[in-house]
């Protein structure tokens, strides 16, 4: 058996989850009190030597319900699905598919070349390959001795192993 110190904090913290947890299953949601409808969805960026790659899981979409921004080295992607018409026949037992917009903003630590960006959505999944901007990619230096006479050169640094 071991004694672990009482501490306050964490009982704090499990009261703010239940509080939450208790609003988010309310039959009224803080976000629509507030007006906004926007959540989030998951995704996962990758860095290259030469680019970014990030895949964002936005299943049910159509790609014209997707959009994607690149301003500097922010980028945007929102997607929204539009209200059905209305209903007159039948009514939901169980309704959980969100309607609404999905919005997500991501700073890159370095700038991109938007013009050569492509992306992909298939099965649910947008892969978004977003090349770094030349100026912002590693230099090698070349160093000379005294005795030369020639000016340095700054050369494409190559990081691969």
């Amino acid at each position: 058996m071991s004694i672990q110190r009482w501490d306050p904090f964490r009982e704090m913290m499990s009261l703010r989850d239940a509080v939450n947890r208790l609003l988010e299953e309310s039959f009224v949601s803080p976000s629509l009190l507030m007006g906004t409808r926007e959540s989030s969805f998951p995704v996962d960026i990758e860095e290259t030597d030469d680019n970014f790659v990030l895949r964002a899981s936005l299943p049910g979409y159509k790609p014209e319900e997707i959009n994607v921004s690149i301003t500097g080295d922010t980028l945007t992607i929102s997607a929204e699905h539009k209200e059905e018409g209305e209903r007159r026949e039948g009514s939901y037992l169980v309704r959980e598919r969100r309607l609404g917009k999905v919005t997500r903003t991501f700073t890159l630590p370095t700038r991109i070349n938007g013009d050569q960006a492509s992306a992909k959505y298939e099965n649910g999944e947008l892969v978004l390959t977003l090349p770094k901007a030349e100026e912002s990619k590693p230099r090698r230096i070349q160093i000379t001795t005294g005795a030369q006479t020639s000016q340095p050169s700054i050369e494409p640094q190559s990081t691969t192993q």
